[in-house]
């Protein structure tokens, strides 16, 4: 299959797809962080979305769209010029995934944290945590599909766990931690916690690429017809 990967500068998922055969390419407006720049098409995705894909997944900047980003609209003392550009951007944000999900492709998978996409937008087809793949992490994941199945968990383990600050401040134990490695680096520190965890790529591309919607629709029919 040939397969885009957008908004990947990781290639978590397009390592994943490639060791199963695949055409699979990340693209993202940053040089790719995971080896193979030969996969990697370092550009604005939307003139991408205009060339034949067979399947087409998308991690889509969450800046202006999760919940955490929304908290900046009623940060204190925060202008209302610098809210109406946050709205502004929110909007281009909503727009972009919209160009995404309405591209000439059968099959296209739209991921981004809990966030206002589902008001905005529409409510995500599934909802999964790390800890449904084998990583210990307690991070709300929504899925927006087109022609593609809900993921099945492969690994299901402890959530978690919770420490606390010196102030005792309750976090989990993965925020402390890629905050404590970042060292206060912003940048950094979004582009950590945005990576996709292994076992979550894993699933992406062996269940996605394995799919056949018209058998699964035939089977579907066979069963209800007493077959």
């Amino acid at each position: 299959m040939k397969i885009l990967v957008a908004c990947e500068e990781s290639q978590a998922v397009t390592i994943e797809l490639r060791k199963l055969g695949h055409e699979a390419y990340s693209c993202d407006l940053y040089p790719c962080s995971g080896g193979y720049p030969q996969w990697h098409l370092q550009q604005d995705v939307l003139p991408l979305l205009k060339d034949k894909w067979d399947m087409i997944i998308a991690f889509p900047p969450c800046t202006y769209l999760s919940n955490a980003g929304m908290c900046n609209l009623t940060r204190k003392n925060a202008s209302e010029e610098y809210r109406e550009q946050r709205r502004q951007k929110t909007k281009e944000a909503v727009e972009f995934i919209k160009a995404i999900i309405s591209a000439d492709c059968d099959k296209i998978a739209i991921e981004n944290p809990v966030g206002v996409l589902s008001t905005l937008y529409r409510k995500p087809d599934q909802i999964i945590q790390p800890f449904m793949f084998g990583h210990s992490v307690n991070k709300k994941t929504c899925l927006w599909l087109k022609g593609l199945p809900k993921l099945k968990p492969t690994k299901i383990v402890e959530k978690d766990t919770i420490v606390h600050w010196g102030n005792g401040k309750p976090i989990s134990k993965w925020y402390r931690d890629t905050l404590t490695l970042c060292k206060g680096n912003l940048e950094e520190l979004s582009k950590l916690r945005s990576k996709t965890f292994q076992g979550i790529a894993k699933a992406m591309a062996a269940q996605w690429t394995n799919y056949d919607e018209t058998k699964q629709a035939g089977d579907a029919c066979f069963l209800i017809n007493g077959g």
